[in-house]
């Protein structure tokens, strides 16, 4: 479930960082990049906090 959760979120990054440079390169329009980022960005904000767990240093509960 970990590795699923791990390939969806890297997903997500990448759809927020990869259609910048379809944009500049003039292949998608700004309304598609608007909305893959939308999309990955809520895609890694969904998935990212389930595999992300910060463990307190000298916790021991």
């Amino acid at each position: 479930m970990t590795s699923l959760l791990k390939v969806l979120s890297f997903a997500g990054l990448g759809l927020t960082v990869v259609p910048a440079f379809f944009v500049f390169a003039g292949t998608i329009t700004w309304d598609t990049h608007a909305l893959l980022m939308l999309v990955g960005t809520v895609l890694w904000f969904a998935t990212s906090p389930f595999w992300m767990k910060h463990e307190v240093p000298g916790d021991s509960s």
